[in-house]
C-alpha cells in the first residue's frame, strides 16, 4: 500500500489518533445518555467488542449532567456529540469527556465559539469537526448546486478556520457523504489541504446488507491510499456491528490484527461437505475463544483446498470422508469429517499457547503467519509439505 498519509497527531484521552498511531475504530451509542446505566452498558458492549472510543448524544441538559458517571465509569475515552448550545458544550467539558464533536458554524454567535475553544484548550480536550453532506449551510448548496465533494471541504476549512482564529488547533475532521464516490474524493481533496487527523466513514449508509459494503468500499478505499486516522461505521443496526464491520475493514488490509481470519471458500460442486456448515460452526467456536491474531482456513474440496489451508496458521482441506488438517503450514494429518471442527479447535489452542509462550512474534517464537501480509515465511523451504 502506498505511505500513509502523515497528519499531526492528537490525543482523545488515552487514544493517540494521527501520526504513526494505529487507526482506530469508533462507534456511537444509540441509547438515551440520561439513561445511565443502559448507557454504561451500551459503552462497555461496544468496548468489549474492539471500540477504542465512543460517542453518546447529548441534545439536553439531563444528557449533560449523565456525563461526569459515564466518563468515570466507561472504561474507554467518551466523545460528547453537541449541536448548537455552547451550554451543554461547556457543561460537557466540566464533565470530563476526552472529546467534543462540535461544528462551531452551528454557534452563530462568535463569543460562544471562543468561549468553548479556550476553555477545550485549556482542559486538552480535542474536537472533532464533522461535515456532513446532509446539514450544509444553503449558501454552500446553492454555490454547488448539491452538496459535491467540493462544498463539503469548504465547509470544513471554514470551521477549522472558526477555532483557528482563537488558536485552537487540537481538531480532527470528517466529512462523510452518503455517496461513497462523493465521499471519496472529499477525503483525497481535505487531505491535500490540512495536516488535521482525518475521520473516515461513510454517512447515513443504510442497513447491514447495503451499508457495509459501502463503508468498506469508502473507507477501505481511502485506508487503502494511506488516508485516514480513526474511523466509524455507520449502520442502520446494533453499534455492535458497527464496530465488528470497522475492526474488519482494518484487519482486511492488514493495518489492525487482533483477531481472527477466518478463510473459507465459497463452496461449489466439487466440495466434499457442506462448507456452510462448517464454516459457521468454525465461526461462532472461535469466536467464544480468546485467542491472539491468526487465520483458519475452512476449505471443502482438494483442488485450492490445500494450498489454502498450507497458507493460513491453522486449516482444513476436505476430501471424501475426511479432511486434511494443516497447521503453521505443514500437514498434521486426516480427520473425520465428524471431528474436523474440534480438531481444527484444539489445534487453534496449541498455536494460541506456543504464542504466548513465546511472546508473540519476537524473534525465535513459532512462526505464525497472521494473513496475507506476513506471508514471506511460506517462501521457505520447511514449509513445503
Amino acid at each position: 500500500m502506498p505511505e500513509r498519509r502523515r497528519s499531526r497527531q492528537i490525543h482523545v484521552g488515552r487514544v493517540a489518533i494521527g501520526g504513526d498511531a494505529p487507526v482506530s475504530v469508533q462507534s456511537m451509542t444509540v441509547t438515551k445518555t440520561d439513561d445511565v446505566e443502559a448507557t454504561l452498558i451500551q459503552v462497555h458492549e461496544l468496548a468489549t467488542q474492539g471500540a477504542d472510543i465512543v460517542r453518546v448524544a447529548v441534545p439536553h441538559e439531563g444528557d449533560a449532567k449523565a456525563l461526569p458517571e459515564i466518563v468515570k465509569e466507561g472504561g474507554v475515552p467518551i466523545i460528547a456529540d453537541i449541536h448548537f448550545s455552547v451550554r451543554l458544550a461547556m457543561l460537557a467539558l466540566e464533565a470530563g469527556v476526552h472529546g467534543l464533536r462540535l461544528n462551531p458554524g452551528n454557534m452563530r454567535n462568535p463569543d460562544h465559539i471562543k468561549q468553548v475553544a479556550e476553555e477545550a484548550k485549556a482542559r486538552g480536550v480535542p474536537i472533532r469537526i464533522g461535515v456532513n453532506a446532509g446539514s450544509l449551510d444553503k449558501a454552500l448548496i446553492k454555490k454547488y448546486g448539491r452538496p459535491t465533494a467540493e462544498a463539503l471541504v469548504e465547509s470544513a476549512l471554514y470551521e477549522i478556520s472558526l477555532l483557528e482564529e482563537h488558536g485552537f488547533t487540537d481538531y480532527k475532521i470528517s466529512v462523510k457523504h452518503q455517496n461513497v464516490a462523493e465521499m471519496i474524493e472529499a477525503y483525497r481533496l481535505l487531505a491535500t489541504k490540512t495536516d488535521a487527523p482525518l475521520h473516515l466513514g461513510v454517512t447515513e449508509a443504510g442497513t447491514p446488507k447495503q451499508g457495509i459494503v459501502k463503508s468498506a468500499i469508502g473507507i477501505g478505499t481511502l485506508l487503502a491510499e494511506g488516508i485516514g486516522d480513526t474511523i466509524r461505521v455507520s449502520l442502520t443496526a446494533n453499534p455492535v456491528e458497527e464496530v465488528k464491520v470497522g475492526k474488519q475493514i482494518l484487519q482486511s488490509l492488514g493495518l489492525r490484527q487482533d483477531s481472527f481470519d477466518l478463510v473459507a471458500c465459497p463452496s461449489c460442486g466439487r466440495a466434499e461437505l457442506d462448507v456452510f456448515e462448517l464454516a459457521e460452526k468454525v465461526e461462532k467456536a472461535i469466536e467464544k475463544m480468546d485467542l491472539p491474531p491468526m487465520q483458519i482456513a475452512v476449505m471443502g474440496c482438494e483442488v485450492n483446498g490445500p494450498g489454502e489451508a498450507r497458507d493460513a496458521d491453522i486449516g482444513i482441506a476436505a476430501g471424501p470422508g475426511r479432511g486434511l488438517l494443516f497447521s503453521k503450514g505443514k500437514q498434521i494429518g486426516w480427520v473425520p469429517h465428524d471431528r474436523l471442527v474440534e480438531a481444527l479447535l484444539e489445534e487453534a489452542t496449541k498455536i494460541a499457547a506456543e504464542i504466548r509462550a513465546a511472546g508473540g512474534d519476537e524473534e525465535g517464537s513459532p512462526v505464525v503467519l497472521k494473513g496475507a501480509a506476513r506471508r514471506q515465511s511460506l517462501l521457505q523451504p520447511d514449509f513445503r509439505a
